[in-house]
């Protein structure tokens, strides 16, 4: 079984898994091996988890065109949805919000109502095939990254889910695809603040308003760079193809810098 996302609500103790077998499965951080819950149903292989802060609903993505919402004490799937070319990528829970947010190979990012399991709201369509997308921890952001080659594409995009006409800010200085996004959480001496990470092997990270490149670190030899995730507003994990985890740490000296603490 090929794990290809996890996801976790950190206050029910339970993590989700889903692999390209199709396999859909949740574990309890606390009991004993083995999952508690599986979730069969999608076609092809899942490609997107979103859950609930509580833990109770998943939402799950998949090439199939679909999503699902789950209850996740019985299993039991409670809507399924169906959007024509909707090869989804990747989904996201907006915080404190009924709201999951969705990349997908037709490039466009969908905003779902988790209520009744309906497209509430579409963004323009981008060039590129959208391969992430990520909510702010206030919920009035969000981002997503483009696949790109050559210098073409690889642009990160931030859009404000208040006012959905059009993107609020564009990041661009990637030479392949931009393969994660995150919003870094707002430090003492830190400006709102993203990362991205991306198949030419470097994590940027951003000026979330201007889109000024404030650090850049390239790990050489890790091959392409598949996600990442911030621990704290100066911390970050990276997941490389070739080289395992990586610990990087922004500092502030005479200027901002990205360094490489561990790899694991």
């Amino acid at each position: 079984m090929k794990m290809c996302r996890v996801s976790t609500a950190p206050a029910s103790g339970r993590v989700f898994s889903a692999s390209r077998d199709r396999t859909v499965l949740m574990w309890e951080l606390e009991a004993a091996a083995g999952p508690s819950q599986h979730f069969p149903g999608h076609e092809l292989v899942v490609t997107g988890l979103a859950v609930s802060p509580d833990g109770s609903t998943l939402c799950t993505g998949s090439r199939d065109n679909s999503v699902c919402k789950w209850d996740t004490e019985t299993g039991q799937c409670l809507a399924r949805a169906a959007v024509s070319r909707n090869l989804v990528t990747h989904l996201c829970w907006v915080p404190g919000e009924p709201y999951v947010i969705q990349s997908s190979e037709d490039k466009t990012i969908r905003v779902w109502d988790s209520r009744e399991l309906r497209v509430a709201h579409s963004f323009p369509a981008k060039q590129h095939i959208q391969t992430c997308c990520a909510a702010s921890p206030d919920a009035r952001y969000c981002l997503s990254c483009s696949s790109g080659a050559a210098g073409r594409g690889g642009e990160a995009t931030l859009w404000d889910l208040r006012q959905t006409r059009s993107q609020v800010c564009e990041y661009r200085g990637h030479f392949q695809t931009t393969t994660s996004c995150v919003f870094l959480p707002r430090g003492p001496a830190l400006a709102p603040s993203i990362a991205t990470s991306s198949c030419d092997s470097t994590v940027k990270v951003w000026d979330r308003d201007t889109g000024a490149c404030l650090a850049t670190l390239c790990l050489e030899g890790s091959g392409p760079l598949a996600s990442l995730a911030a621990c704290d507003s100066s911390t970050l994990l990276c997941a490389s193809s070739g080289s395992g985890i990586h610990l990087l740490r922004l500092r502030d000296g005479r200027g901002l810098a990205l360094e490489e603490v561990a790899v694991f």
